[in-house]
């Protein structure tokens, strides 16, 4: 358990040395969670006052003191950044529990990922619903940012109408065009793994689902379709 409390602090100290040195450095914790638990052990032992979940009354500081530390220095300092990625294990994806919740409220966002979206081919699995960035729109191209908005409303949108219409078979003209439009549009937002896209490959592939290009074609097409289309495209031009 000490060790389990020690190491994220020993990394953080060597990235902070690069950060330092005018380099840029990236830091995974993986994953906070156990180290949290591994600090609720020790405070158990030397009887600290237990709070909610067991867990001591300064358990927050335990992750703020650390993650405070990823930083961006000035031009003056040498202009090194050091970034941190922390993962957090959740319970049956439960996010409203003690750790997540005070890890979410340190950081600039969070990616919210789901075994039950893995296993249904989304992948990567992320919840598009629960996962938020609170710088948002302000660091997106204003390509990007013009996609994005109408991308997320009908995402939503469709999110919302096919947890009803599973149960029900008679819907009217407009729910089946969100439907169909919300499966491509997820379909869209498949990738298959070590395959990244440049931005402007993203952003032409996002514009082609939001005004409907994609509506009329099967569900197995649409990567096909993605394909041939990125390779008529040369970001370097």
């Amino acid at each position: 358990a000490p060790l389990l409390f020690l190491a994220p602090y020993s990394g953080c100290a060597m990235g902070e040395y690069f950060r330092d040195n005018g380099m840029h450095a990236l830091i995974i914790y993986d994953d906070l969670s156990k180290q949290a638990v591994a600090y609720r052990q020790m405070s158990l032992l030397l009887r600290r006052p237990p709070g909610r979940e067991a867990f001591p009354g300064d358990v927050f500081y335990l992750h703020s003191r650390l993650l405070e530390r990823a930083a961006k220095r000035s031009d003056q300092t040498g202009a090194g950044s050091l970034t941190a990625l922390p993962v957090i294990e959740t319970q049956a994806g439960d996010v409203s529990a003690y750790i997540p919740t005070n890890v979410i409220s340190i950081t600039d966002g969070q990616i919210c990922l789901e075994t039950e979206l893995f296993y249904r081919g989304i992948r990567p699995a992320i919840n598009v619903g629960l996962s938020v960035s609170r710088v948002g729109s302000a660091a997106q191209l204003r390509a990007m940012k013009e996609v994005c908005g109408s991308f997320k409303l009908e995402l939503a949108q469709y999110r919302e109408v096919a947890a009803f219409a599973q149960f029900g078979s008679d819907l009217d003209a407009a729910t089946q065009a969100l439907l169909n439009r919300g499966a491509r549009l997820t379909e869209v937002l498949k990738q298959p793994q070590y395959s990244p896209l440049p931005i402007e490959k993203q952003i032409l592939v996002l514009y082609a689902a939001v005004k409907g290009f994609c509506d009329r074609m099967p569900l197995d097409r649409i990567s096909q379709y993605e394909r041939a289309m990125n390779s008529r495209i040369d970001p370097e031009l």
